[in-house]
């Protein structure tokens, strides 16, 4: 078994829709990126690729237009592809998300559904968490969304 790390951060943007862990969140502003700024997905992808000694999300989705507004949730897809032409596959995740707005316990159970069938894995093999920085630091004072992720792999049997 091999473990990898990611993170990522996006500033809100009042012009798009809010999407993390492929679950739409309404009534908030979105985040800003090249795809859907879905910083979920991205750490995920971090963590996996990381874990795999593959790189990073960067390395194998340039901000080109062939990824231009793509979702995260197929990003996800094809980070599993690459993983498993590699020999592993995802055994689980654990996500930390750290913003002050949205409140992230309605969408929680929505994101591990999500995730899970993303990654091809079981619903208990991934976990959503959130919390705030009581008021301090970029996400405290509201001005994006930042998560931490952590991914373990196994081999292919």
């Amino acid at each position: 078994m091999r473990v990898g790390i990611g993170y990522d951060v996006h500033a809100f943007d009042d012009a798009r829709p809010l999407v993390l862990g492929g679950v739409a969140i309404p009534d908030v502003p979105g985040l800003a990126g090249h795809s859907d700024a879905d910083v979920v997905a991205h750490a995920i992808a971090d963590a996996l690729l990381g874990a795999c000694g593959l790189g990073d999300i960067g390395d194998h989705f340039p901000a080109t237009d062939a990824w231009k507004g793509v979702s995260g949730l197929a990003l996800l897809g094809e980070v599993v592809t690459k993983l498993r032409s590699a020999g592993w596959e995802p055994s689980n995740v654990d996500v930390s998300i750290v913003a002050e707005r949205p409140r992230m316990g309605p969408h929680r159970a929505a994101m591990c559904r999500s995730l899970a069938g993303a990654l091809g894995v079981e619903e208990g093999q991934v976990s959503v968490k959130a919390t705030t920085t009581d008021g301090l630091g970029f996400t405290g004072r509201a001005e994006g969304i930042a998560c931490l992720a952590i991914a373990a792999v196994k081999p292919l049997v």
